[in-house]
């Protein structure tokens, strides 16, 4: 699971120093066998944010993007494990999850191959 849905819902200003922080999240996190799920969760909300705003801005965006990739390895692999669903249904949506993942990792693979582009805080400064 990503970013999306429950993990966002309703954040307040002491959520990050709270040990409850994306509870949802974690509680699928945990359920999926994911070590320490408590401390890696927001650590890898905390890497994607910071990933997706460094592209967004153009600032030092190899290095956004291999944040993101440092995210989306392990959470592709270890959240959305389409092969070990027994249900039809909730493989089918595992394996949208996953092939959706992988796409961003191929982003961001993109992107930190050639970089920002042209129109970017990353261009302004090289010039």
């Amino acid at each position: 699971m990503t970013l999306g849905g429950a993990g966002l819902a309703g954040p307040t200003p002491t959520a990050v120093s709270r040990p409850t922080f994306f509870p949802a999240t974690i509680a699928f996190a945990a359920s999926q066998g994911v070590p320490l799920a408590s401390l890696l969760v927001p650590l890898s909300g905390i890497t994607a944010m910071l990933g997706g705003l460094s592209i967004l801005l153009g600032y030092r965006a190899r290095l956004g993007a291999l944040l993101l990739v440092l995210f989306l390895v392990p959470v592709t692999l270890a959240l959305h494990a389409f092969w070990k669903v027994t249900d039809p249904m909730m493989a089918q949506m595992q394996l949208a999850m996953f092939m959706k993942n992988v796409s961003m990792l191929g982003g961001a693979l993109f992107i930190a191959y050639f970089g920002a582009g042209p129109v970017s805080l990353d261009a302004r400064r090289d010039h």
